[in-house]
């Protein structure tokens, strides 16, 4: 398999040399003829425009794919706090996404867009209309200077909404039977196979963070448009708008097309150059730096094993072997003085989320301080491998908590007899044995073996968050139960330190390492991101000697030609299931 896996490799880089050498050769002479010359023209500019298009999916943080290069949360952010110190660049050019995006993308893209303009430089913003009823696209961009809107396009961006799916009358009709235990009647995940609607806690649940999700978004929009929350919330309400009715309602700034908003752009920076934000290379620090702290980053489900680099995949996934030696080699690190963890995890394994706890624990025992930046989501495992952290830092929409554990199966023999297929079971050994199986319910005494397990990891869960939180067991009982908050409530319920974005999360870095607040840090990634090339290798079995010799070939994939390629192909196989939003869906 693995011959034919390298033989694969060897005609896919051979139709990139053929393809690719006639236009290397190519630009190889024009760069011999005229070398002096920027991409720019003649020199290179003094009056950038960074330009920034949202209307593209944005993961949280950076993903290593061939076949995809989506830009990340945290590359945004970073790239657009460098450019604050440059003075090259004259301001920020965006193109406003027209459908809903995770809350917490929205609220530090928006926190991005203050802390640019703080800086002195301006932002405009072009919409081709707020399409979605969600007004988290348009909270991503409310802190701009000038928004300005197509005059054939729409406002519709009123609120947010969610949809939960109940299989409980279709298992009924399928004679299948779900056998599913919960603790506690929040950790609401199970309802959907054992129910055909919300329960109460369900409900409550549900309503309870997304009132204050939508709550926290008015507040913000408000403060950006000049409002109080209720003048705002009182006009969204009335939505959809015409663009001309956004205007005069004072929810945009200017009617025109594309060009025309570039245009104004350009000119405020003094007929100024566009540079993409994903180009741009900020100038290189002078300040000499304070400490070096470790990023370690997770995105997605929680699982163990070390999940393999797929440089086909840019499914993102966090794997607690991975993870806990990165944060094992980032203590043994006598420079590192501390690990800042970023997570954006709606949780997973049990035991994955405890392996990673565990290395936390032995960072904190060789005096690293630990720090956590929570993402969108910070759920379940995801709030596991945060409860022993230093500092934990968490957006005001940050989905956090639900501190439970649930597990169980769907019993599927009735349905086998529906259609006449046949399973019989087998077994030697203790009673437990055949507990898994989906032909057979749980016995009586599996059952309750079942459920002992599932009280033991929630017990240890519990006690885990009062000990790292230093709260009492009993106040932790009372806001666990599986039940979700949102960052401000978390807060309020002593889960979380402090709200902010990926800034505030270094400022409270600096803080705990006893540095002020304008010193320099410099964070060290761990593990060091390889390319999409070294992952390719190594699925292949090629060693890591051969890999940094053919690494130069790299600069094939990344090509302008190869990427538009892929880009068609990924556009021809788009499904419609891939425009809905992020986990929890809101929309």
């Amino acid at each position: 398999m693995k011959h034919f896996f390298v033989t694969i490799a060897g005609v896919v880089v051979g139709f990139f040399l053929i393809l690719i050498i006639p236009v290397m050769l190519i630009v190889a002479i024009g760069a011999g003829v005229g070398a002096t010359k920027s991409i720019f023209g003649e020199d290179d500019p003094s009056q950038l425009v960074l330009r920034l298009d949202l209307r593209q999916g944005i993961t949280d943080q950076p993903q290593n794919s061939i076949f995809q290069s989506t830009p990340s949360l945290l590359g945004i952010v970073g790239k657009l706090a460098a450019a604050e110190n440059d003075d090259n660049v004259k301001g920020l050019f965006i193109r406003a996404s027209s459908w809903g995006m995770g809350p917490v993308k929205a609220e530090q893209i928006r926190l991005a867009i203050k802390d640019f303009r703080d800086s002195g430089k301006f932002v405009i913003v072009h919409s081709q209309g707020f399409d979605d009823t969600s007004i988290t696209s348009y909270l991503s961009v409310s802190a701009a200077d000038e928004i300005w809107i197509q005059d054939t396009a729409a406002f519709a961006a009123t609120g947010l909404s969610t949809e939960t799916a109940f299989f409980g009358g279709v298992f009924e009709k399928i004679n299948a039977k779900p056998e599913f235990e919960q603790f506690y009647e929040y950790k609401n995940s199970a309802n959907t196979f054992t129910k055909k609607t919300f329960t109460a806690a369900h409900r409550e649940s549900t309503l309870s963070w997304i009132t204050d999700v939508f709550n926290t978004a008015i507040k913000q929009i408000a403060v950006d448009r000049n409002m109080n929350p209720q003048q705002l919330q009182a006009i969204t309400d009335q939505a959809p708008f015409t663009s001309k009715q956004a205007v005069e309602a004072g929810l945009v700034d200017k009617l025109g097309h594309v060009v025309e908003a570039r245009e104004a752009a350009l000119a405020r920076a003094g007929d100024g150059e566009i540079l993409q934000l994903s180009d741009y290379a900020p100038p290189a620090s002078k300040k000499k730096s304070s400490a070096i702290v470790a990023l370690v980053s997770g995105e997605g489900a929680i699982a163990t094993g070390s999940g393999g680099g797929n440089p086909f995949s840019s499914e993102a996934g966090i794997y607690s072997d991975q993870m806990s030696e990165a944060i094992i080699a980032a203590t043994k690190n006598k420079k590192v003085k501390a690990i800042l963890i970023r997570i954006d995890s709606p949780g997973g394994s049990a035991i994955a989320s405890d392996q990673i706890w565990n290395a936390i624990e032995r960072a904190k025992a060789k005096d690293k301080k630990i720090i956590i930046s929570m993402g969108q989501l910070a759920a379940s495992g995801g709030y596991y491998i945060a409860a022993g952290a230093d500092a934990i830092i968490a957006y005001p929409t940050t989905i956090t908590g639900s501190i439970g554990v649930l597990g169980g199966k769907v019993v599927l023999d009735d349905t086998y007899d529906m259609i006449g297929y046949n399973v019989e079971q087998l077994n030697v050994g203790g009673e437990f044995a055949g507990a898994y199986s989906s032909s057979t319910s749980f016995s009586d005494k599996q059952r309750a073996a079942f459920r002992a397990g599932m009280a033991d990891i929630y017990e240890d869960f519990t006690g885990k968050v009062a000990t790292g939180r230093d709260m009492p067991l009993e106040a932790v009982l009372e806001i666990a139960k599986g039940r979700v908050w949102t960052g401000v409530q978390a807060k309020e319920n002593g889960l979380v330190d402090e709200l902010g974005g990926f800034k505030t999360a270094i400022a409270k870095t600096k803080e705990l390492l006893g540095l002020k607040a304008d010193d320099r840090i410099i964070l060290r990634r761990f593990p060091a991101q390889r390319s999409p090339m070294e992952e390719l290798f190594e699925m292949f079995g090629i060693s890591t000697e051969a890999a940094s010799t053919m690494a130069k070939l790299q600069f094939l994939v990344e090509s302008e030609q190869i990427q538009t390629l892929l880009k068609i192909q990924q556009i021809a196989e788009q499904k419609p299931a891939e425009l809905q939003a992020e986990i929890p869906l809101v929309k």
